[in-house]
């Protein structure tokens, strides 16, 4: 079995741009991409425009900004792996990664898997349906899109997020209006005043949203009250799901420690995890920016330390 350097687990912004400077700085990584479990490229390969990343200011798509992320950590010698890690082994020096058809010997490691969106079953709002044509899990990234723009817009949640989402929408939209199963929010207390002294938000408490539909984009959302069982078909500019998100660290198997809400738990100001030469990047340990740039950002720190960290055992050549 061949040793390296580093490996680094799972693409998207975090791990392409760890691949970019650990491959600069000679470390010669490999980088497993994903494939069942995950696309190639993170959750941007599902998204459309992306207009708030520095350097594209008449926008790119989530897929083309990918490409070119990965066709520059190949330019500087990253060899890249179309398949899932299904196991690796902490505990063992140097570490084991396993992929489905491929494994190595690992003196460091940089997991990058991200983190998966959660959303409801809804019709209307699946892949093959309106997805990302009006329907988002991301109000920071899609909001202010030109489709959003004056539209009554819905976001689905009743937690922090919930409210960050909405308040963040009233800037673009016509009006926002949460829609909430229950008849309070799970929010902190102080999110929630601000979202109900809002004069562009309502509430639409102890409801659900039954479907989305129209022909292009969406048009209209239906509305079911769980208390009258009434259903309100509504115009719509766009929905939001804003119910939280799940890191994706299953293949782990809890090796290492994580956060209450289930994130790689890392020393603060850093990427390092409680075992030495383990590095995370990206979404799988941030869930209070969870943006392209930060994920980049988080890339380059895991990339420096774990050179750092090489450097100090004596294999950085």
């Amino acid at each position: 079995m061949k040793r390296k350097k580093l490996v680094i687990i799972g693409s998207g912004p975090a791990g392409y741009t760890a691949a970019i400077y650990a491959a600069r700085a000679c470390l010669e990584p490999v980088l497993f991409e994903g494939f069942y479990s995950g696309l190639p490229g993170g959750q941007l390969m599902s998204t459309t425009d992306v207009e708030n990343y520095p350097g594209f200011p008449e926008a790119v798509t989530g897929p083309e900004m990918m490409k070119m992320f990965k066709k520059q950590a190949l330019k500087f010698g990253t060899h890249c792996l179309l398949e899932d890690v299904k196991l690796v082994d902490l505990k063992q020096r140097p570490f084991l990664v396993e992929g489905m058809k491929t494994s190595f010997h690992a003196d460091s490691i940089i997991i990058s898997t991200g983190a998966t969106a959660k959303r409801l079953d809804i019709p209307g709002t699946h892949d093959d349906e309106l997805w990302q044509k009006g329907v988002s899990a991301c109000a920071v990234c899609d909001g202010a899109l030109p489709i959003f723009r004056d539209k009554d817009l819905y976001v689905v949640g009743g937690g922090d997020s919930a409210m960050e989402e909405a308040l963040f929408l009233t800037k673009y939209a016509k009006k926002v209006h949460i829609v909430h199963r229950r008849g309070e929010f799970r929010a902190s207390k102080i999110m929630a005043e601000r979202v109900l002294k809002h004069h562009k938000i309502e509430v639409l408490w102890d409801s659900t949203v039954d479907s989305v539909s129209g022909k292009d984009y969406v048009e209209h959302v239906t509305i079911l009250n769980l208390k009258t069982e009434a259903k309100t078909k509504r115009h719509a500019g766009g929905l939001f799901f804003a119910v939280g998100h799940v890191p994706n660290v299953q293949f782990l198997n809890g090796q290492l420690p994580l956060t209450p809400n289930g994130y790689l738990m890392v020393k603060p100001g850093t990427t390092e995890t409680e075992i030495p030469g383990v590095f995370a990047a990206g979404d799988v340990q941030d869930f209070v920016y969870r943006q392209a740039i930060t994920a980049a950002g988080t890339g380059c720190m895991a990339a420096l330390e774990a050179e750092r960290y090489l450097a100090s055992i004596g294999l950085d050549e």
